[in-house]
């Protein structure tokens, strides 16, 4: 069967259409974002029977590109690349850790984070990236002037663009915020040689210089407001589908920034379910930092109004966006989808964090924001004892080593660190260790 998708606009009284070979990032005619739609009536000619067992053959294959579990629904992720044309590093399939001890310790029995951050650049970038560029590559194959791929970030976005294009010899722009990204994250489009331009501004300032420079055709922007990015991580609903033997979670909890990862997800979901592949919805949550909460806000007078706000500093540095891009795909999404919408302080986030890493996780502030909301919806008994619960875990804990080490040294300025646990410096006198020992250890 042949397969193809082309862009939409998502505003319903506009609908114009463009191929995905078309350097377009919002409509011509109304201005409106775009999505990434697919021929659903010619995908429906194969049976959800055949669409479980073409999935399960391939999962975590070595047969290129399907071995890559983005790849490997090619056909409903993006069907216009040739294969030849695929940038991919093996991306998804990441873990999904079932953590048992801290949902005990949680009140639940079937507690599941999804760690998107075991991926090539330590977050679930990736997924939308190798999309993203695999198209850059199919555009320069049919003639299309790209000189080079450009994207702001706080940190991720930037790493996982750097990476790709390094993989596939296309030139790469960073725009990150001065002073507002870890060195982890800063030293990883460096070391791809990538340009990197660090600017005295946010991440929404650096949104709109890229978004300038973008204007001409022959750099192209890779930023969630090009869908193909969702195309990606819409992934990881699959990928959760399939790792629970084609059960459907009654709740994910994603950390919500951009907003771009809540519409995937939710249109991932509802892929699957009107190809028959699940018969069920889940709930979906957006986790927001207080101090960049508009979604949270608008939540709470039922999305009647959007203000975009100044977002302010914030530990969940990620997500400290205060005018995001996707927020119409983001409520279009949670009202589909019984969509709830909670924040977390900075002391919540920090603390929620440390007590799972207590339990054997490695998380980062963005995945503690989207666990301190798992708290506070059990403790209002919206999430059940029962229910099967996903958080996203969205980055690499090793990425935030120094928020880490100021949780635990309790140098977080207003955050009280209730898991803060330090080395002991001792001499190296066998007395002195046991001593020690017996002070903190029955033995």
């Amino acid at each position: 069967m042949e397969f193809k998708a082309s862009f939409k606009c998502i505003n319903p009284e506009c609908g114009s259409s463009y191929e995905l070979t078309d350097i377009i990032y919002r409509c011509r005619d109304c201005d409106e974002l775009l999505e990434v739609v697919h021929d659903m009536d010619q995908l429906k000619k194969r049976s959800a029977r055949e669409w479980k067992e073409l999935f399960e053959n391939r999962y975590r294959k070595n047969e290129w590109p399907y071995g890559s579990s983005v790849w490997g629904k090619k056909e409903l992720a993006c069907p216009n690349v040739d294969n030849e044309n695929i940038v991919s590093t093996y991306e998804g399939g990441t873990n999904l850790f079932w953590a048992d001890r801290l949902g005990q310790q949680l009140g639940l029995e079937d507690f599941w984070v999804k760690q998107c951050g075991m991926a090539h650049t330590g977050s679930f970038k990736d997924l939308g990236m190798t999309i993203l560029v695999s198209m850059v590559k199919q555009m320069i194959s049919q003639g299309k002037n790209i000189k080079a791929v450009a994207c702001a970030s706080t940190g991720d976005t930037s790493a996982s663009l750097a990476a790709y294009c390094a993989v596939a010899g296309i030139p790469a722009i960073v725009f990150l915020p001065k002073n507002k990204v870890s060195l982890t994250q800063l030293i990883q489009p460096i070391t791809h040689g990538v340009l990197t331009l660090s600017l005295d501004t946010d991440f929404d300032g650096c949104m709109k210089l890229v978004r300038e420079v973008c204007q001409a055709d022959d750099i192209y922007l890779a930023n969630s407001m090009n869908s193909l990015r969702i195309e990606g991580q819409k992934t990881i609903s699959f990928e959760l589908v399939q790792q629970f033997n084609w059960e459907v979670p009654d709740f994910v909890i994603v950390p919500g920034g951009n907003l771009g990862n809540v519409s995937a997800i939710g249109k991932g979901f509802q892929m699957f379910y009107d190809l028959g592949l699940i018969d069920k919805l889940p709930r979906l949550v957006c986790a927001q930092a207080e101090r960049a909460n508009p979604l949270y806000r608008s939540f709470k007078q039922e999305f009647k109004t959007f203000e975009p706000m100044q977002a302010q500093k914030t530990l969940a540095s990620a997500i400290q966006i205060g005018d995001p891009v996707s927020v119409k795909k983001a409520i279009r999404t949670l009202k589909a989808f019984e969509g709830i919408v909670e924040e977390a302080t900075e002391n919540e986030l920090a603390n929620a964090a440390s007590k799972a890493n207590r339990t054997g996780l490695l998380c980062c502030p963005h995945t503690g924001v989207a666990l301190a909301v798992l708290e506070k919806l059990v403790s209002r008994g919206v999430i059940k004892k029962k229910d099967k619960v996903v958080v996203i875990s969205t980055a690499n804990g090793l990425k935030f080593t120094d928020f880490l080490f100021k949780c635990h040294t309790e140098k977080i300025p207003g955050v009280q660190s209730d898991y803060a646990f330090e080395a002991i410096e001792l001499p190296a006198k066998y007395d002195d260790v046991r001593n020690a020992i017996r002070e903190k250890i029955e033995v």
